[in-house]
């Protein structure tokens, strides 16, 4: 069906398939990393490291601590923290023993929480204690039975440990109170899983690892099914994508996008297991200062990040004077890489910013600029081994070289579905192709590149925000009479969400609409524009027209 010539351009020396049966499961591979790999350092933060034999044994106790605890394979586990230590332990425990994970955003708001863990049906869950007060007023609406709270400091040691704990809570003021009095503690779970048996759980390839919730390419925060076999083949495509460039047991990444998301849980975390390299956890990459400190005091030869953060590390002074001479490949997703700033990071660092793309429901890459040096800034690249990817036209058929339409994709990659909402899955395929929500077009040469989207989703520095859940959210106040949610540009973060609102009440004022706002919604999400109107444009059955609004200079009457 695609019959495009960038097979003649595909990069020399990569694989034009893959065999995304390879592993059984993402254990199988975890085993098999952790036997070759063992006494080398697999992940550090904060200056503190463990190596994959460690994270084989840890991973193991917390297995062995849910069996103990009734859990059964397939159930759902809830994992909401940021970059630490402890998400690989226990997201690879929770997989050893059957689990499900259920990936959420530490930022979410009580309200978002209750929505993904209540859809998910999750009956378990690990959260940073910075966030236990939210989880406090959502938990009776839940079927969650075990709830494990873990702190900061509780995995760079006993000294060190207490100091950053202490801080954390009592210097710092960064964990509220709360109080969840049968909650256990991480580091009580672990003593419990250390004395206790761990039994191993046979894994198939199409048994789901992950639900990743996203907003999709329609209707609200969904999640994504990702099977093992999914993230085994995209771990595989990624991989034979670097295999020139990256030597199996060398590599060090630096991990500053949080695990939780999925682009740093497929590129970061499991093709760098797969290739045995060291992960360098960045828990608060807004930090910049401490960021560069940590930059520095690796040779680091692997980087990825969205558009916001490679800008706002070349926008530091500190961040020329870093030496560079060990990087291979810096990788860019989640967002459009802007031209200027892959063009400075080049000028800056020496190596290309491949710039890449995906979605949650492909687990998520299916194309990539080569890493050879011969990218294409502007484009998204040629679609992964394995991986097929056409434009459609508004009819269903194949585009031409250089016509717009939607960009569908076919690969093992690609999800069976989302979790529980059959009707929603039939919306995002068609004759067995995904539909991204995206137009592009490709060239002669088979680069993509995306020139529109469909779908009214906002993308807010990679993060998905669909304007449903916004609207139902401000819809919500009580003073609000109607509400349309649009992207508008931002230099930043691509863009940001702005509101238009008709008041039920003309007492309504922009601040307190915007507490509303902070009080229910993770900051992302968030509106930075706030417009009251008389009136909102609607089609004559009603429906507000949005696109209308977006199509106003900056969005602006």
């Amino acid at each position: 069906m695609n019959n495009f010539s960038w097979f003649k351009q595909y990069p020399p020396g990569i694989p034009r398939e893959i065999d995304p049966d390879k592993y059984g499961s993402i254990i199988d591979l975890f085993n098999e990393c952790c036997a070759k790999f063992g006494s080398s350092e697999a992940f550090e933060c904060m200056g503190k490291s463990i190596t994959y034999h460690e994270l084989d044994e840890l991973s193991s106790q917390f297995a062995a601590f849910l069996q103990q605890s009734g859990h059964k394979p397939g159930e759902r586990i809830a994992i909401q923290m940021p970059n630490l230590l402890q998400y690989p332990v226990v997201m690879f425990g929770a997989m050893r023993a059957g689990l499900i994970v259920v990936n959420t955003n530490p930022l979410y708001t009580p309200r978002e929480m209750e929505h993904q863990f209540v859809d998910s049906g999750a009956v378990a869950i690990v959260i940073l204690s910075n966030f236990a007060s939210h989880l406090e007023k959502v938990l009776h609406k839940t079927a969650i039975k075990t709830v494990i709270i873990t702190h900061i400091g509780d995995m760079l040691g006993s000294l060190k440990g207490a100091v950053v704990n202490l801080v954390v809570k009592h210097v710092k003021k960064m964990v509220p109170p709360y109080n969840l009095p049968n909650a256990l503690s991480f580091k009580g779970v672990m003593q419990t899983g250390k004395k206790s048996a761990f039994k191993a759980v046979t894994l198939k390839g199409d048994d789901i690892a992950y639900l990743q919730y996203t907003g999709g390419t329609t209707g609200v925060s969904k999640g994504a099914m990702l099977t093992h076999r999914n993230m085994i083949a995209n771990t595989e495509q990624i991989s034979a994508w670097m295999v020139p460039k990256l030597k199996p047991g060398q590599e060090i990444m630096i991990t500053a996008l949080p695990l939780y998301h999925i682009y740093a849980l497929t590129v970061n975390c499991l093709s760098m297991l797969k290739i045995g390299a060291k992960n360098i956890l960045i828990t608060n990459p807004r930090d910049m200062p401490a960021f560069l400190k940590e930059l520095k005091k690796h040779p680091f030869t692997v980087i990825t990040g969205v558009n916001t953060l490679f800008n706002g590390l070349l926008n530091q002074p500190d961040f020329a004077s870093i030496d560079f001479s060990s990087l291979k490949v810096a990788s860019g997703g989640g967002m459009a890489v802007q031209k200027a700033v892959a063009r400075k990071w080049k000028e800056v660092t020496g190596t290309s910013l491949v710039e890449g793309y995906g979605l949650t429901e492909t687990a998520p890459v299916l194309t990539s600029n080569p890493c050879d040096g011969n990218e294409r800034i502007g484009t998204i690249g040629v679609p992964l081994p394995s991986t097929e990817v056409v434009i459609l036209d508004e009819a269903g058929v194949a585009a031409t070289v250089g016509q717009p339409g939607e960009i569908c994709a076919q690969g093992p990659q690609v999800m069976p579905g989302y979790w529980e909402k059959p009707e929603e899955t039939a919306k995002v395929f068609i004759n067995g192709w995904f539909k991204t929500g995206d137009i592009g077009v490709v060239d002669e040469d088979g680069y993509f590149t995306i020139v529109d989207r469909i779908k009214d989703m906002i993308n807010v520095s990679g993060f998905n925000v669909y304007p449903n859940e916004i609207e139902d959210t401000v819809a919500d106040h009580p003073k609000v009479l109607e509400v349309a949610a649009v992207g508008v540009p931002d230099e930043r973060s691509t863009e940001v969400v702005k509101i238009f609102v008709v008041k039920k009440d003309e007492s309504l004022t922009e601040e307190e609409l915007s507490l509303f706002c902070k009080e229910n919604m993770t900051g992302y999400k968030r509106p930075r524009h706030i417009e009251f109107r008389k009136e909102l444009p609607k089609s004559n059955v009603g429906k507000i027209l949005r696109r209308l609004l977006r199509d106003e200079p900056n969005g602006k009457g």
